[in-house]
């Protein structure tokens, strides 16, 4: 009866350890490199990254990130999580590439620009697509923190 109930108990655990998102912060997306490569269609450098082994080991995950919900396009069509509100994100020149995450929604969100946020999505590393974001949050879900 004692294993039974120890038995039960860690496959409890062993189970929501497999459903669990893997609660991410920005410091984990600051392992990366960035090195200027020429790009011929735009005729100029752009900084692309190399991903360190540890934010390699996320690829794939549901992971989950707090920060600053941005609507870049102003029209609901591009939505980016950052680490940073509007007036010092990434765009602005105060951060790096890799305090900004672009998300793609399962459902428009109903955030406006400037609420913190969570977001919830599977994550993938582009190295190589210059017209979208180093790292994308893919079927995402999202929570407004008050």
């Amino acid at each position: 009866m004692r294993n039974k109930i120890l038995f039960q108990l860690v496959l409890v655990f062993v189970v929501h350890g497999l459903t669990a998102q893997i609660q991410m912060t920005w410091e984990d997306f600051a392992d990366v490199k960035f090195e200027p490569k020429y790009n011929a269609t735009y005729d100029v450098n752009f900084l692309m990254p190399t991903f360190g082994k540890e934010i390699k080991s996320y690829r794939g995950q549901e992971v989950q990130i707090k920060g600053y919900f941005l609507d870049i396009s102003g029209s609901g069509e591009v939505f980016l999580v950052s680490a940073n509100p509007m007036a010092s994100c990434f765009f602005c020149g105060a951060a790096g590439p890799e305090t900004i995450i672009e998300v793609d929604f399962k459902e428009k969100p109903p955030f406006r620009t400037d609420q913190i946020v969570v977001v919830t999505g599977v994550l993938e590393l582009n190295a190589n697509n210059v017209d979208r974001c180093n790292y994308i949050l893919n079927e995402a879900t999202g929570r407004l923190i008050e």
